[in-house]
């Protein structure tokens, strides 16, 4: 089991950008798969982006081109870099950790809003 931290969300307007952070405890950082979610208000959560053990990488469409993610396996941290944001992108987003894309470990979130 790992335990997640995320931090870097606040408030940003239409067009800017935002970095996510997301530590983890643990030796073991470097086994898991590591992924990106959201969840806006009244909507199902969603995978944004996921970064496997391997340096494998996968976008959900909506932020293809706009996000990165990226993982510093020295520090245990994951990080969701945005740019171009847009108001539909506001969302609690939360990091989790697993294997095979299995996710079994969650962080608590981090509220990102994006203004128009």
């Amino acid at each position: 089991q790992v335990r997640l931290v995320e931090s870097g969300g606040g408030l940003v307007q239409s067009g800017g950008s935002l970095r996510l952070s997301c530590a983890a405890s643990g030796r073991t950082f470097s086994r898991y798969d590591m992924a990106w979610f959201r969840q806006a208000p009244g909507k199902r959560r969603e995978l944004v982006a996921a970064l496997t053990s391997g340096g494998g990488t996968n976008y959900a469409n909506a932020v293809k081109g706009r996000f990165t993610i990226s993982r510093d396996n020295a520090k245990s941290t994951v990080y969701l870099q945005m740019n171009s944001l847009k108001p539909e992108d506001t969302a609690v987003y939360s990091c989790a950790a697993g294997t095979s894309a299995l996710y079994t470990d969650w962080g608590q979130g981090t509220q990102v809003t994006v203004s128009s």
